[in-house]
């Protein structure tokens, strides 16, 4: 009888553990504080890790290192408490979710939080194929560095963190170039995760509406193939027929700053720098959530739970046609095809919104007595107004078999092992017929960007070479997974390639060069030796006034057509074989 008494006394206390402990002390600090607070880094930690400890269908894993020196997080929710990614994805799909890459915008941070206890406590009924996984706070330097002052035009929380990571670097530019040790560690995630489905929480910037909600897919066209027509014609229009359903409007992402949107916006391009077109190029169906700044804090958490749910539940519905649009989306590039580097809006189509906003007018600022934009959210409206969601390519490049890069570009050679492309290195030095790129001509920043001064507007000249290559350098087949990695960031003209990043800006620095009294004479007697060039000569100083009165630059032009000038100058290292 006793031992009776025991056994039902045990289970009743293991149940009040997990039904009635566990519900309570599982209550977010955004709970608590009825929506008017955010948790704090190491309190969303130790809330996963105990939930983790509570839910045998939640694992917490410390990851890669950050610039703050915390590790990152990854934290799976898998109903069948597998947590295996690799067996997982055979029969499921996995939706990847990143909080905090801001975290003055911790909307998502707060609605993950509940989430996962609510799939885990069973409040929610948990999806059967998919497996959902996130990164609790990605930006941990700027989620430490708290305070209630920077976000200047945001309506809450009390307490936030600050955009900059512990460099100061903005995290949602640096998937490309990864100067930051949280952008090497989001790639050895996003690789074991593989994910199908990303989602990126935000908080917008920008102009004033009645919208809680607005999304940011990647581009469609950008996206291209099956994927991009999926995005635009199927997941995007049931996502927001399913929030409107339940009195969540949401609208495309308000692409204007200082302006009023009722006379129109574009969809934001999303280059692989930012972390949507980033896992565009992998395949994956991306995302951004951005909240309304102006709207309380509280209905942004709530407003990004409902978001997340219902991307898990078309994911559920659509997991098969996901998959495969996933896998032909690696496949679907081949050589001599052409692809597309960059893009610009399609004047000629564009999409009508049913638009809920404010009326606006310009007035005279009391502050500077200029002009100003003023909102007025006594006048609400709802008017049509054009979505320019088409572009078409306005630069393009043939698709060459593989690329060639010499060994000593090792900083390259070590992203690219990070983003798991696949390389042969050169057995013994090898002459090879390639495709040599010269830098014609480009653009800088004046400004510093991200600690790049970034190039754009960057032209090329096309040439056939004979080279020889050293043991040891890597040829890399396009024929792979990464072939979008590859020709974005290794095509120069890319407005993300590594030439535009400043990873090869010792090429554009001449070093050998000549002394002016020294030159002269051989200068003289090259242009004796050589009529045409003499004329070539003659014909630019006669149409270039500026040339015509600089000696030096006379001088200068004349050495690099000499066989003094060094290859190197200017020369793109990186060769194609087509």
């Amino acid at each position: 009888m006793k031992k009776r008494f025991f056994y039902i006394i045990t289970g009743i206390l293991c149940l009040w553990f997990k039904y009635g402990f566990c519900q309570e002390n599982f209550v977010t600090q955004f709970e608590k504080s009825n929506g008017l607070e955010t948790a704090a880094y190491y309190d969303v930690i130790a809330y996963y890790q105990n939930l983790a400890t509570a839910y045998p269908t939640i694992t917490v894993d410390s990851m890669g290192i950050t610039d703050s020196g915390e590790r990152l997080h990854l934290v799976t929710f898998d109903p069948e408490r597998n947590f295996d990614f690799d067996s997982n994805r055979k029969n499921k799909r996995i939706l990847l979710i990143n909080n905090g890459i801001h975290p003055g915008e911790p909307d998502g941070i707060d609605a993950t939080m509940m989430l996962f206890r609510d799939y885990a406590s069973g409040q929610l009924k948990a999806p059967k194929n998919t497996i959902i996984a996130t990164i609790p706070i990605y930006n941990i330097g700027g989620s430490l560095n708290r305070n209630s002052g920077t976000r200047a035009n945001q309506n809450g929380p009390k307490e936030y963190g600050f955009r900059g990571n512990s460099r100061n670097y903005d995290l949602n530019r640096d998937f490309i170039k990864c100067d930051t040790e949280n952008a090497k560690s989001f790639a050895e995630i996003y690789h074991l995760v593989n994910p199908d489905v990303f989602i990126d929480n935000h908080v917008s910037n920008g102009a004033d509406y009645q919208y809680v909600l607005t999304h940011l897919f990647t581009q469609h066209n950008k996206m291209g193939g099956p994927m991009g027509a999926f995005i635009h014609e199927t997941f995007r229009p049931q996502l927001e027929q399913e929030l409107s359903s339940k009195s969540w409007d949401i609208t495309p992402y308000v692409n204007v700053f200082n302006a009023v949107p009722e006379k129109g916006f574009s969809q934001f391009m999303d280059y692989p720098r930012y972390s949507t077109g980033y896992t565009t190029l992998w395949g994956t169906l991306g995302m951004m959530l951005e909240t309304h700044m102006l709207k309380p804090y509280k209905q942004r958490v709530e407003g990004t739970y409902l978001f997340m749910q219902t991307v898990v539940n078309l994911t559920e519905t659509h997991g098969e046609k996901i998959r495969v649009f996933k896998e032909q989306q690696t496949t679907k590039y081949k050589p001599n095809e052409s692809y597309p580097l960059d893009y610009k809006i399609d004047t000629t189509r564009f999409s009508t919104l049913e638009f809920k906003g404010y009326e606006g007018e310009i007035i005279t600022s009391e502050v500077t007595g200029l002009s100003r934009l003023k909102y007025h959210r006594d006048q609400p409206f709802s008017k049509q107004v054009n979505y320019q969601n088409y572009f078409v390519p306005s630069v393009e490049v043939d698709i060459p078999k593989a690329y060639i890069i010499p060994q000593g570009w090792h900083h390259v050679i070590e992203l690219l092992k990070l983003n798991q492309i696949e390389m042969t290195q050169i057995q013994k030095d090898t002459t090879i017929s390639v495709e040599s790129y010269r830098i014609q001509s480009f653009e800088t920043r004046n400004s510093p960007y991200e600690g790049h001064y970034l190039h754009y507007n960057t032209q090329i000249l096309s040439s056939k070479v004979e080279k020889t290559f050293r043991a040891g350098d890597f040829i890399i087949n396009t024929q792979q997974k990464g072939i979008r990695y590859l020709l974005e960031t290794f095509e120069p003209q890319a407005p993300d390639s590594f030439f535009n990043w400043n990873f090869f800006d010792t090429i554009l620095q001449q070093k050998e060069g000549f002394s002016p009294y020294v030159w002269e004479d051989k200068a003289s007697e090259m242009l004796k030796q050589n009529p045409d060039l003499k004329r070539e000569f003659e014909n630019k100083k006669y149409t270039d006034g500026n040339f015509a009165k600089n000696w030096y630059a006379q001088l200068e032009w004349l050495f690099q057509k000499s066989d003094n000038y060094e290859a190197a100058h200017m020369n793109y290292p990186i060769y194609r074989i087509n």
